[in-house]
């Protein structure tokens, strides 16, 4: 049986360029009201069944808020329809509802009340809801002097102990310290498996896979995708991995661009001045992070997926084949190409080189490249740099680069550390 129904819905607006702030300057500059109408959801229809919990995902803006706030009835859809059978309670904004200068208590009987409950119910609630936000010492205390976290805490609360058929969260969650976070989900487990219905929308994709049964991915207004979150979290991260290759990628061009006017800007400037160019201090700068002796130089360090397509952000889990070309100074005898993979911290996560690899001895006598292919890299989300080193016969370094190339790693999972490894968990409780 459905107990929230969307049909066809549509949001909209309005937004002022120069809006007057006051009743004053809105007479009397009133032909500089101008604003633009922004659509945000463009049609969204779905239903969930009594029980359900649902996921929303989407990158900012997209219209997640907007849905939800249109679900509990803050404000009202342009066209469409939203049906919900049985009593909500929400967790919308932190604190909403909450009164600063009123204490815990008075704000627990005046939010509760919010949500259809009498004062005899809460009487009879009052005491498990005060023992789940574990902030007896301060109930008495005016609402003002709570931390945001002692917010969530008394919020989320209230919002679990009012027996709702429908509980709707927004980032709430995100509040709070580990311990009673790890009590929230439990107590979102044990509320959907006695029937109540849960929408929770999250940047979270860990948090919604830990509860929900289905997610709904919303694409600028529209539903992009929509099914259980193993079949529609890794198209979203495919898709938010892409749009964070292209950003690096026209910060590079941008990088290069500048480059090619300093370059321009130095060559037509005239004087003796000219070799302390900030340029040449960067330059200065990046040779720091190189030494050797020189007799082969790295040029350029790319890195490619498995179908050879050229990026720097790559999923947990993925094949990266990292290209190094080289320009070869003199001859370089028994020559070792390594590699190094460093969290942004500093933390080493893995190396290896020609030499630990036992490839056959060789020479370099002319450029080339080399390609080293490293296949399902587990590395947890998070930015990376490479180091790569040319050495020749027992460990002298030719041109070792630190710092070469920045990699970056996105993912669902939510494990700690440096790596991902592959696990099961096998528990006999006889």
């Amino acid at each position: 049986m459905s107990v929230i129904s969307v049909k066809d819905v549509e949001k909209k607006f309005k937004v002022y360029y120069d809006k007057g702030q006051t009743f004053k300057e809105r007479l009397l500059f009133r032909n500089r009201n101008h604003y633009e109408e922004r659509p945000v959801l463009k049609g969204i229809s779905f239903q969930v069944e009594k029980g359900q919990a649902i996921g929303i995902i989407g990158e900012n803006g997209s219209g997640k808020s907007t849905l939800l706030k249109l679900m509990t009835r803050i404000m009202y859809p342009d066209k469409g329809s939203i049906e919900i059978k049985g009593r909500v309670s929400s967790l919308i904004e932190l604190g909403a509802g909450f009164h600063p200068d009123m204490s815990g208590r008075e704000n627990i009987y005046t939010n509760a009340s919010i949500f259809g409950l009498t004062k005899k119910e809460i009487d009879l609630r009052l005491n498990d809801i005060i023992a789940f936000s574990e902030l007896e010492e301060f109930i008495d205390n005016p609402v003002r002097t709570y931390s945001s976290g002692m917010y969530m805490r008394l919020a989320f609360s209230v919002a679990i102990n009012v027996d709702s058929d429908i509980l709707l969260i927004d980032e709430i969650l995100a509040v709070g310290d580990v311990s009673f976070q790890a009590k929230c989900f439990n107590k979102l487990r044990e509320i959907k498996a006695n029937g109540t219905t849960i929408v929770i929308v999250s940047h979270s994709l860990g948090q919604i896979e830990q509860i929900c049964d289905r997610s709904i991915w919303i694409k600028d207004g529209l539903i992009k995708a929509e099914g259980t979150p193993r079949t529609v979290h890794p198209e979203y991260l495919d898709f938010m991995g892409q749009k964070r290759q292209e950003i690096l990628d026209r910060q590079e061009t941008k990088k290069v661009e500048e480059k090619e006017e300093e370059d321009e800007a130095k060559k037509n400037y005239e004087g003796t001045d000219a070799k302390n160019s900030e340029e040449e201090k960067k330059e200065n700068k990046a040779e720091k992070k190189r030494w050797g002796n020189g007799k082969a130089r790295i040029i350029k360090v790319t890195t490619y997926n498995a179908e050879n397509i050229q990026q720097n952000v790559f999923r947990t889990g993925e094949t990266i084949k990292v290209k190094v070309d080289y320009k070869v100074i003199q001859v370089v005898n028994d020559a070792v190409f390594g590699i190094g993979i460093f969290r942004s911290d500093g933390l080493q996560c893995y190396g290896t080189n020609t030499f630990i690899d036992k490839l056959d001895k060789f020479n370099l006598t002319q450029d080339g490249y080399v390609i080293i292919q490293l296949d399902s890299v587990m590395l947890l989300p998070g930015e990376y740099v490479l180091d790569i080193a040319i050495e020749c016969d027992i460990g002298i370094p030719v041109d070792y680069y630190r710092e070469a190339h920045k990699i970056e790693f996105y993912s669902a999972v939510e494990d700690v550390g440096v790596m991902r490894i592959n696990h099961k968990w096998y528990i006999n409780n006889h």
